[in-house]
């Protein structure tokens, strides 16, 4: 495809900003549009799993990322300060990296040509479509002005409310799954007492649990998540009201304590429900859903960037091979991915369990399984515990190599 295809990318965080890179070298001229005033920096704890470290390196991400894990074994503790050995997630299967979610956006922010014309204060207001592209009309928020612009492509890498998806897909209580479990997320500024500098943590209680993630070159993040019956009415108060009450009314001790105060103060605090988008087709015509506006598995099947960065480099690569045939390359590229990205939503419930335990059973199941490992026979016991084999087949394999070894859907239906 010629340098003269316009493509718009709505969102400007890992999969926008990695997108708009991808298509440019692609061929195609991108335009970034972002509702923020400014590009955000920061963020809490996220993993790069196999999959996406793969992913990464094809993008040319990879080389300006390091892994931020600390060396230092995690414990888990309970409130009253008594600790034992624990896992740290740098002890899950697959060994992932742990990195912030503002590292990934500005090493994808490295890689992109600086001819990328990008809009800041910028969201659209319309699309409509027809065969040969794509009219967005785009509201500028600062001067309110509007202007209709014709695309080859849009992309709506805009997050799990993605306007995109509603604009061109529906509204989505379509495609939103509430799970019945809220997440507060954000960065603590030094050590949580009671921890060494660099030291994970997890506090585990039925139904409610926090985690420090630690790293070896930066000031921890905290992870606090709860089960709820009544999603609507977390978000009917405060955050921080809402998470002091899920982790009520015992005294909190003096770690949890120092995190839900620090909470109070939180330059940027992630605060939310966990949901899951679920979306019949992930492209219809020239729009194209990628990101959590496509799937959103959650942050508790520790995917969401590897999948993002997967995405995008499976999708820049058919661009390449087949010029002249984007339906044909968005549906092989919707073909590739829907089994791994199936599994990961459909397993999600499941990993839930690392970050939030049921029942005081399953909290006594993770404390042993330190000890268990130890052993030949307690290691296989582990491995099956933690799905290792899943894992590697789905997380931590190549898995746009994998994809792009595969002869196309037709030669497949021949054979």
């Amino acid at each position: 495809m010629s340098g003269n295809q316009r493509v718009l990318v709505v969102g400007m965080g890992v999969a926008g900003i990695a997108a708009a890179a991808r298509l440019r070298r692609a061929g195609w001229a991108p335009v970034i549009v972002e509702r923020a005033a400014e590009r955000r920096t920061g963020g809490y704890f996220v993993a790069l799993f196999g999959a996406g470290h793969a992913a990464a390196e094809r993008l040319g991400i990879l080389e300006h990322l390091h892994d931020r894990a600390s060396v230092l074994p995690g414990v888990d503790m309970d409130r009253d300060g008594t600790t034992r050995p624990g896992m740290s997630y740098a002890d899950m299967p697959g060994k992932p990296w742990l990195v912030l979610r503002g590292d990934v956006e500005q090493a994808a922010f490295a890689t992109l040509p600086d001819d990328v014309e990008v809009r800041y204060s910028t969201t659209p207001t319309a699309i409509e479509q027809d065969a040969g592209g794509v009219d967005v009309t785009l509201l500028d928020t600062g001067t309110g002005e509007t202007v209709t612009e014709r695309f080859d492509l849009v992309v709506g890498a805009d997050g799990l409310r993605s306007t995109v998806r509603e604009l061109a897909f529906g509204k989505h209580e379509r495609y939103l799954r509430r799970l019945g479990y809220m997440v507060a997320a954000f960065g603590f500024r030094g050590t949580p007492p009671g921890l060494a500098p660099g030291q994970a943590a997890t506090l585990l209680e039925p139904d409610r649990s926090m985690w420090v993630f630690a790293f070896a070159d930066h000031d921890p993040t905290i992870l606090l998540s709860y089960r709820t019956d009544d999603v609507d009415a977390e978000f009917g108060r405060t955050p921080v009201e809402s998470v002091r009450a899920a982790f009520g009314p015992q005294p909190a001790g003096s770690t949890l304590g120092a995190v839900l105060d620090e909470m109070e103060n939180a330059d940027a605090l992630l605060f939310d429900s966990a949901e899951q988008a679920h979306v019949e087709s992930w492209h219809r015509g020239r729009v194209v859903l990628l990101g959590d506006a496509a799937w959103c598995v959650t942050l508790f099947a520790g995917m969401g960037v590897s999948s993002a960065l997967m995405a995008v480099d499976l999708l820049g690569t058919l661009l390449e091979r087949r010029p002249g045939d984007l339906e044909g390359v968005l549906t092989e590229w919707e073909d590739g991915l829907r089994p791994y990205i199936g599994h990961y939503q459909e397993n999600a419930p499941g990993d839930r369990r690392i970050f939030v335990v049921d029942n005081r059973a399953q909290i006594m199941l993770r404390r042993v399984i330190p000890k268990l490992g130890r052993t030949r026979l307690g290691k296989r016991l582990t491995d099956r515990i933690m799905r290792v084999d899943d894992v590697v087949k789905y997380k931590t394999a190549d898995v746009v190599g994998e994809i792009m070894g595969r002869p196309p859907r037709e030669e497949r239906r021949v054979a």
